[in-house]
């Protein structure tokens, strides 16, 4: 009897010392089932993903938020609505789209953008925008008479700002006076850009400059040499594109090696 007495004490006693420890690992139990803290956790993760900071204070939100689901997913449970036929299909999408989510980032990081490579990337975009940069304006018209009319009057002493806004059919300069700010005459379409490289600075076209939008009138302002971004201010957004022509073209590997019947 001594004994029971005290094989049944040392089990009480190791009992009271291990309940803290658990209950250490949960947040609350909801109607007898324990919320564990790994919960919180991925929570917390889900916020810094979405790029908003984790504060202390926020601990006793994300508990309160954790405590909530528990409370309505039992009602669901009970009302029998993880029985479903909705219920399943939303489950697995919502699985597939986890798992794509983490092949994808395993992918990135086995596949890292390299500092050569953003360097090779920006070098080339260098050299294809080197040179000059011309700031020129236009006017916009659907015919070559009414560009012949507009050219008429520019050189009558109309004022070219003033007429774009006016009569420019085009919704992004004509507002602004036909302004085309600072451009390499290379990011135009072939006819304007053999039109704007013929003009000298202060020079306007004499003629209609014909294109796939309709008829230009334009006008070169000034000529510098071109401003190209500093790299260290370029190099996020240039890893960033890198790494999405990479998942880009894992994704059409994987396409091409599956069979699809």
């Amino acid at each position: 009897m001594k004994k029971q007495i005290l094989s049944a004490f040392a089990t009480a006693t190791l009992l009271a010392a291990l309940a803290p420890a658990a209950m250490a690992q949960n947040v609350a139990i909801v109607n007898g089932k324990a919320i564990p803290k790994s919960r919180i956790d991925a929570l917390a993760e889900q916020v810094k993903r979405s790029g908003r900071p984790v504060s202390p204070e926020m601990q006793g939100q994300l508990k309160d938020e954790v405590i909530a689901r528990e409370i309505f997913m039992q009602e669901a449970q009970v009302r029998g609505l993880d029985a479903t036929e909705d219920f399943k299909t939303q489950i697995e999408l919502a699985r597939q789209a986890i798992l794509i989510r983490e092949l994808f980032g395993d992918f990135q990081k086995k596949n890292p953008v390299t500092d050569e490579e953003i360097k090779a990337e920006y070098d080339k975009f260098a050299a294809q925008n080197s040179g000059k940069e011309f700031k020129a304006r236009h006017i916009l018209v659907e015919t070559e008479d009414e560009a012949k009319a507009i050219i008429a009057k520019l050189k009558k002493g109309g004022k070219f700002d003033e007429i774009a806004k006016k009569s420019s059919k085009d919704p992004g300069s004509g507002a602004k006076g036909g302004d085309l700010d600072w451009a390499n005459p290379g990011s135009y379409v072939k006819e304007f850009s053999e039109a704007l490289s013929g003009l000298t600075k202060g020079k306007m076209t004499e003629t209609p400059v014909k294109t796939q939008f309709g008829y230009h009138i334009i006008r070169l302002d000034d000529i510098r040499d071109a401003q190209l971004p500093k790299f260290e201010d370029v190099k996020p957004q240039i890893a960033q594109q890198l790494q999405q022509q990479k998942i880009a073209k894992f994704q059409e590997e994987l396409r091409s090696k599956a069979k699809i019947e």
